[in-house]
This record gives structure tokens, sequence and C-alpha cells, in this order.
């Protein structure tokens, strides 16, 4: 391979769908495959368009080497699933599991080869945008549902050597984004990241690790710095930790514009310098902007990029190209190309979409909803949309497939009802003129669904907000339901935690359903009419006002914790100190009992924990109320005392049951090393399982009251 050839293959263009400034340009994608100096594309789809492309570099350029088709395949391609942060909500790797097969037979189908997911940002931010893409607070659900859509994006594997995602049903994954994108400050999009060593290994890395042990064949490096050196440019993690410490042996792709974006940080004084900065710190291919390929050539006569650091990265490149299958057929079958959304696809997107939903407040058994009852009014923004697939949605889906909507469901879910509508406002903006309609038809009705939230494009990319609670009007629209005293329930859609205001204390049920997809519209059905029983946890924390922000329960304790009746301690004058709603909590149509955790042994040495011993941790649960229901049991861990002050409680396990009225399971966890050690800020971090009293908590929720203790020795 010539010098020119090799950069090529270390450069992406962007088609026609644009996600940021400079794409778009298809001449130039074209004219670069056909000299052979191109390597991928990105946002291209379609059997027939990628066909076309792929011959011109196969059949017209001098090597003949294939190009790599990448596409956002974020949580479906034809058929459009949950929200990421939705799929979290369900606490079932199930979930995630098949949001990422459907989505890999429908894209590889349409000749995409390369999804740029699962994103695995860990957030304690829900004013970023991006908190939609990912599962939430928490670094062990995170990792959990990461392997998890891994798997099913690739199939399984044992380790990274197998490509199993060379099958015509599968596709390459890239766990995004590298590293503690989650912690842009004030939860601005791109903004600045400043974090320990400590905190760097312990909450932003673990989900990389896992997706990566499930045999991710890619890593997207981030737009944000890390402690002062931006992501794209930083050695110590792309290189340092991902492909030494862990040996990682896949490909670095930049995040678009994210190496030019090294000279609007201050760190690159031009493109040249960008160009070398981001190739010597480990990324292997530059999506979108040129600067490798303009600038490669003479920074390698130079000697300011290696020989051997260009190979590797080129090696990098073509290896993926070779586990997918792509020398050996380069085309896909035009005939196989999956034309929409199969019945099975649907059903499955449906299931997802009801196991994400989470019963906020139910008081008084407001829910669920009788399906004789004689007349229903279904008001709200939301209430006759389609725009409820959420962000980063398939535009080929958003424009074929959007929403089914609530109220087409609802007259479906209850034939015999007198069904009325009215939108009452708009999902932004201050008009209130429609209220009156809603009232009258609320008034009218024997129970009234009200459906609020926010708009897709209110939550993803460059989509952050500094005020939480609804939109526009709609809080008036709730409180106006609210103030004629008829029976109401009022439905959540939205990408991100909202505060919730003082309009939830006049509410009866409250139903957070998310943006939930293609099928939203029934899967809120069945959740309202008992047809399914909402078992699904918050993956996040929900504040109670925008001050208390960034609040999660992984935090780590103060020298003065808080206490009611001690003015000097770590507290709001106006606020409660605890969230609306905790990580973990979720209501259920049925009521259950968790018991006291028992130990396998309440006694371990760390020597043995280091050297692979676990113990298991068991609990008892039991259905006591009158209908079948699942129940999330959680396991927590705590520190009491340890060389690095610890978070106050850390997820360490899970497990969704279902059980009839008075069935009863016994779950099991195992804990390990890995549960109850931590990473230390020693110079590049260091794991360390120290001796002493570690509490566990086992219950519905982060707040869960049964404990026990574990002593390490």
């Amino acid at each position: 391979m010539t010098v020119e050839e090799k950069l090529g293959q270390l450069q992406q263009l962007p088609w026609t769908y644009d996600t940021g400034p400079g794409g778009g340009d298809t001449k130039e994608a074209e004219d670069a495959a056909r000299a052979g100096k191109l390597g991928s594309v990105l946002s291209i789809y379609g059997a027939k368009s990628t066909n076309a492309l792929q011959r011109i570099a196969v059949e017209e350029s001098r090597l003949g080497i294939p190009l790599v088709f990448g596409l956002d395949v974020i949580h479906g391609f034809w058929t459009t699933f949950p929200i990421p942060l939705a799929q979290a909500a369900s606490f079932d790797p199930d979930v995630t599991r098949a949001d990422g097969e459907v989505s890999a037979k429908e894209a590889r189908s349409n000749g995409v080869h390369w999804t740029f997911a699962p994103a695995m940002d860990v957030t304690h931010e829900p004013r970023w945008g991006r908190v939609a893409e990912g599962n939430g607070e928490d670094p062990y659900l995170t990792s959990v549902l990461a392997a998890a859509k891994v798997r099913a994006y690739q199939g399984d594997a044992d380790g990274q050597s197998s490509a199993p995602y060379r099958a015509k049903d599968r596709v390459a994954a890239c766990a995004k984004h590298f590293v503690a994108y989650g912690g842009a400050e004030g939860g601005r999009d791109y903004n600045t990241v400043d974090v320990s060593e400590s905190r760097l290994r312990n909450l932003y890395l673990p989900p990389f690790k896992a997706a990566l042990e499930a045999g991710a064949a890619t890593v997207m490096a981030s737009f944000n710095t890390i402690s002062g050196v931006p992501a794209h440019g930083n050695t110590h993690t792309l290189t340092d930790i991902l492909k030494k410490e862990w040996d990682f042996d896949g490909m670095v792709v930049s995040d678009w514009t994210g190496v030019q974006e090294l000279i609007a940080h201050g760190f690159a004084e031009d493109g040249a310098a960008a160009a070398r900065l981001a190739l010597n710190a480990g990324v292997d291919m530059e999506m979108t902007s040129t600067n490798l390929v303009r600038h490669g050539k003479k920074l390698l006569r130079d000697g300011r990029i290696g020989e051997r650091r260009l190979d590797d990265a080129v090696a990098r490149v073509l290896r993926l190209k070779f586990d997918l299958g792509l020398f050996e057929n380069p085309y896909v079958d035009e005939d196989d190309a999956v034309a929409g959304p199969t019945a099975a696809a649907r059903r499955a997107a449906r299931t997802a979409a009801a196991r994400s939903m989470v019963l906020l407040k139910n008081k008084g058994k407001a829910l669920p909803l009788k399906r004789s009852v004689g007349s229903i009014a279904v008001v709200g923004p939301f209430a006759d949309s389609g725009d409820l697939l959420g962000t980063w949605s398939f535009p080929g889906a958003i424009e074929k497939y959007p929403s089914v909507k609530v109220l087409d469901a609802v007259e479906r879910a209850a034939p015999g009802a007198k069904v009325t509508y009215a939108r009452g406002v708009d999902p932004e903006g201050g008009d209130t003129g429609g209220i009156g309609k809603a009232v009258a038809a609320a008034k009218a009705a024997d129970v009234t669904v009200v459906v609020v939230g926010e708009p897709s494009a209110m939550s993803g990319e460059a989509a952050a907000r500094g005020d939480l609670s609804l939109p526009g009007a709609q809080e008036k629209l709730v409180k106006a339901i609210a103030a004629t005293g008829r029976p109401f329930v009022v439905v959540l859609v939205n990408g991100r935690p909202l505060t919730i205001g003082d309009w939830l204390d006049s509410a009866p049920a409250v139903l957070e359903a998310w943006h939930p997809g293609i099928e939203a519209g029934n899967a809120i059905a069945d959740v309202l009419f008992g047809e399914v029983a909402p078992g699904g946890k918050l993956p996040v924390s929900f504040p109670r006002a925008v001050g208390q922000i960034p609040i999660h329960y992984n935090h780590e304790s103060t020298g003065r914790p808080y206490d009611a009746d001690n003015k000097y301690t770590s507290k709001y004058l106006d606020l409660p100190p605890d969230p609306q709603f905790p990580f973990g909590y979720g209501l259920s149509y049925t009521t259950f009992e968790i018991g006291a955790p028992r130990l396998s042994r309440e006694r371990v040495s760390a020597d043995a924990l280091r050297e692979g011993d676990t113990l298991e941790v068991s609990v008892r649960v039991t259905n006591t109320g009158e209908r079948e229901g699942d129940e999330v049991v959680q396991l927590y861990v705590h520190d009491v005392a340890a060389s690095l002050t610890q978070p106050v409680r850390r997820l360490r396990g899970f497990r969704r049951v279902t059980l009839g009225p008075g069935g009863s399971r016994t779950v099991r966890f195992r804990l390990g090393a890995a549960d109850l050690g931590f990473w230390t800020n020693a110079p590049h971090g260091e794991f360390t399982v120290e001796e002493g009293t570690v509490d566990l908590y086992v219950g519905d929720s982060s707040a869960a009251k049964g404990r026990t203790t574990l002593t390490i020795t």
C-alpha cells in the first residue's frame, strides 16, 4: 500500500444524512473511493445505495479494498424501540438484547455493517440531552446492559478474536463515547469534564470494560476534555488504558469532526497538529474532517508521526473489514433487504416498551383502568401524536413508521367506551387557548388520560435544558384537569428525568412511559388497562428542582451528613435533601415483600477475594398482592471505612422476577473482588480490596432497608 492508500483507510466521510457541519458531499466520497483513499462512509443505507458505492471501491480502485458502512442505529432501524434510557428502566437485559438483534438484522440487510452504539455514558446530569442515549447514573447497570447490547448487535463471542458479526444478520458495535462524556459541566453538550483517576475508573470506565469483554469491535472517542486533555488527543485513555492495559485490538474512531475540534479546544494550533495529536494518542479513523489524509504524508516524512503507528491504525481498520467478511462478501443481496418492521419486530418493540415503563404514583389504585369504563377523555399535546419515537431515531423510520398514537390505542383497548380527544396545549409555547376544550372533555368523561412530556427533539445531542419542568403550558393543562375534580391519570413521555411540579400532589396516578418507540400507544394502553403490570424502575434519580443537580444515589457522604435537627449539616434551606424519586424506584399493580438478606458466610479474606473467591447473598421475595407482577430485587454495597471515601451505596446486583399472587422465590447474587473493591488515585489507578466492614442492602430501590454486614479480613 502507498502512504496515500494507508491514510485513506483512516478516513471516514459522510453521505447525505448529516449529524453536524460539513457533511453530505456524495461526490467527495465517490471520488475518494475510486482513488483508494477512503476507508469508510457513515450515514449511508439501503442495499442499492451501499452496493453502488461499494462497487466503486472494490472494482475501480487499485487495491479493491471494500468500504465499511456505519450508521447511528441507536435504538432501532425500521423498528424503533424505546430510547436506551427507557430500556435501562426495564432492568432487563433481554429488553436491550431484543432491540440489538432486531436492529442488527434490519440494518445489515440494508447494507449497514457497523452501528455507532451502544452509548454507555454514565451521567449524573439530567440537563444533558444525551442522557436519553445511555443507561442512566449507575456504572453497574450500564455495564450489564452495554454487554447485552454488544452481544445482541454482534452475536455472542468469547473475546475479541471471535467475529460472529460477519453473519448477515449482525453488525459491528461501537462502544461510545470514550470517555467521561456524561460528566459535562452544567449539562451542556461538548463541555469540559474534570475528573480524578479514581472517579474515572470507578464511575466512567467500567461499562467500556464490560463492552470490550463482550467483544465490542470498535470504540468512539468523546467530544469532551478529560482533566484538560481532549479525549481525541488523550494518550492516557486511548492508548495507555484502552489499547495497552486492556489489550484492545479493535479500532478507535473519532466522533464527528472530533479531530478537527482539537483546534477549537486550544489543544492543536492547526489541522496538521490535530492530525498528529489524534493519531499519536490512539485515534485510528477520522470521521468527517480530513486532517489525516491532508497532512499525514508530510507528518510522516517529517517524523511527526511514525510509520509503525500508521501501520497499526491501518491494520485495525482492515481487521474490522476482515472480521465483517467484507473481503469475501462486500455486497448485500438486494432481494433480502428488510423493507420495514415485521410483525415479530413490532411485538418485540411493544413488549420492550411496556417493560420499560415506571409507575411513579398510584393513589387509590387509580390504575389499571377498567376496559368497561363508559367514557374516556384523552388529552394533551402527545395524545394524538406520532412523535414518541425519541431522539436518534432512524430518519427513514420517522417518515414511514411513526409511533402508534395513544388516542388510537386507547380506542382499541376500550372498544365499548366513548373516547373524546382534546389537544389542550402545544408541546412548547405559552398558548393556553385550548385548555377550555380539554377541561370540558374531562368533566364529561369517567376518567381522563393526560399525555404530556417532551418532543423527541428536546433530548439527544446538543439538546441541553436549563429547566426540567414540563415545557410550555403543559403544567397549566395538568392543573386545569386536576381542578375539575374528576378522575385522571398522567402519562409522561420524555427523554430525561423531569422536575415534576406541585401538580404531582393532585394527580392520582403518574406513569413514566419515556419515549417508547414505534409501538408507543399500544404499549402505554397495555399498561394503563392492566394487560401488562408495570415493573420498571428508574435508572436515574428525578430531582425535585434543578437546583439539586447533580443529585444521584451513588454520592459520597460528607463529614456532616444530613440531619433535620442540626442546622450545620449538608442540606438546602428550601428543599429536602433527597430526590423526588430515587434511583431504582418504581411501583406495581401488586405488592411485594422482600425478606432480610442472608450471606453464605459473614467473613472472607481480602486475599481470597483477590484470588477469585466469591460469596453468595440470597433473599426471599414474595408477591403479597392479588395479581401477577414483576419486582426488581436490588443489591447494594457500602464500604463503611476505606482509604478513599466511598459512595453511600453502589449497585452490585439486580434481578427482575415475575410472581403470581402469593408466589415466592429466592433470589441469589454472587459477590467477588470486582464488587467489593475499588480503584484508587495511585498515579494511573490501582485496584484494591481492603479489609473492613461492608454493609449490604437488599430491597426494591436504592433506598433499600434490608441490611446485613460482611467482614473482610
